[in-house]
């Protein structure tokens, strides 16, 4: 097995362009890569460009008449009329838009491959994380579902246990209902809660059907949740799932969008707690999945002063190089990204919160606290189901 990281790249997946006013600005992606770069992060990952996803490898999640519904979108987008979630507000169609969408589930896929046949050790597309997509529908940005597809890729390949941690601020609805019912992947979603936040899903109360039946967990986090309880939530709840899971593969998405700067959702979250988690993800895929680690981007529309700081840090954690918080940012990055958005960048690779301090569960928990309440509300859903004590 290579020793190395794989971090999956084409320039055209900054063609994922739902239009100029629209949240999901491709810049977010470009900035990112040219961060990579002025770290010098780039010379020690392979960077690699993975094919198109094709129709096949699609259908490993997706209906084949939403896949011809988004060709014919791609094709015509005037025609574009809500059928299928394609044309609406939040998933605009757009000229070349199953190509580019291809592209990036391709990059997914392509990680998963690497990972599991050890050309990588760890394989990172911060392109992808495009959760929210389902099996006949486009839904909150997402067109098709590359988490969904990398994780069945990974079943087609041989994998007998697939562990999914999300943390971006939204449900991870479309990975949860893409293996609803199926016990061979643990998806676990860490989110602002659904009273309060799109897809208004993940509740703890949905943890899977059928066989499949507690192989969902959902923590559904009280808004204005930040690094403290953030940091104490995850690691009440995904660490002793993955030990006993014990997952062959992690795949995690890594939304920057739990960020206290993010314009569309309500937690307090610090660059400095993301990183922490990404720190744990990394140590949790070498403790438990023989260090197999596929990590994906997500949502995060602070597109230059967190995005591109929050997933450099994932790809130096992923190459084995971590950035130092009180790392100064080239002068020549803030200089691009200024000319880019008429934004001034930010100075250094922290908000200042490293390290960032938390109260273990094991310490005790305070059953008026929201935030405990919302970890217990997950453990006595689920844990039970799985053998372990709530």
């Amino acid at each position: 097995m290579s020793g190395r990281a794989q971090l999956m790249w084409d320039e055209a997946v900054t063609g994922y362009d739902f239009g100029r006013d629209h949240p999901m600005d491709p810049v977010r992606l470009a900035l990112t890569r040219r961060l990579v770069d002025a770290f010098g992060l780039d010379k020690d990952v392979d960077v690699v460009a993975a094919k198109p996803a094709g129709d096949s490898t699609l259908r490993l999640v997706h209906r084949e008449d939403y896949v011809e519904a988004v060709k014919a979108a791609s094709a015509d987008p005037d025609a574009a009329d809500g059928a299928y979630g394609l044309g609406t507000m939040d998933d605009p169609a757009f000229a070349g838009m199953h190509e580019v969408s291809a592209l990036i589930a391709g990059q997914s896929v392509g990680a998963a491959e690497a990972v599991w046949a050890g050309d990588a050790l760890h394989a990172v597309n911060f392109s992808g994380g495009l959760h929210h997509a389902m099996p006949g529908a486009a839904s909150g940005f997402c067109i098709y579902n590359d988490a969904s597809l990398a994780i069945a890729r990974l079943l087609e390949l041989g994998a007998e246990r697939v562990a999914y941690v999300d943390v971006d601020v939204h449900h991870g609805d479309g990975v949860q209902a893409a293996f609803w019912e199926d016990p061979r992947v643990l998806t676990i979603s860490l989110h602002e809660h659904p009273r309060t936040l799109f897809p208004q899903t993940g509740w703890p109360e949905e943890t899977g059907a059928g066989k499949g039946e507690g192989s969902a967990v959902n923590v559904a986090l009280p808004a204005g949740t930040g690094d403290a309880g953030w940091l104490r939530a995850f690691h009440a709840v995904v660490p002793e799932l993955i030990a006993d899971f014990r997952p062959q593969v992690l795949v995690t998405q890594h939304g920057a969008d739990t960020h206290f700067e993010d314009p569309l959702a309500h937690l307090a979250v610090s660059l400095d707690a993301q990183r922490a988690v990404q720190v744990a993800c990394h140590e949790l895929a070498h403790e438990y999945a023989d260090g197999k680690w596929v990590a994906l981007g997500g949502g995060g529309y602070a597109v230059v002063e967190v995005v591109p700081r929050s997933w450099t840090h994932l790809v130096a954690i992923a190459a084995g190089r971590e950035i130092s918080p009180e790392a100064v940012i080239p002068e020549g990055w803030r200089q691009e990204a200024f000319a880019r958005t008429r934004e001034l960048g930010p100075q250094r690779m922290t908000d200042g919160r490293w390290p960032v301090v938390y109260a273990d569960w094991e310490s005790g928990y305070d059953p008026a606290d929201r935030l405990d309440q919302a970890v217990l509300a997950t453990r006595r859903a689920v844990f039970p189901l799985r053998g372990l004590l709530a």
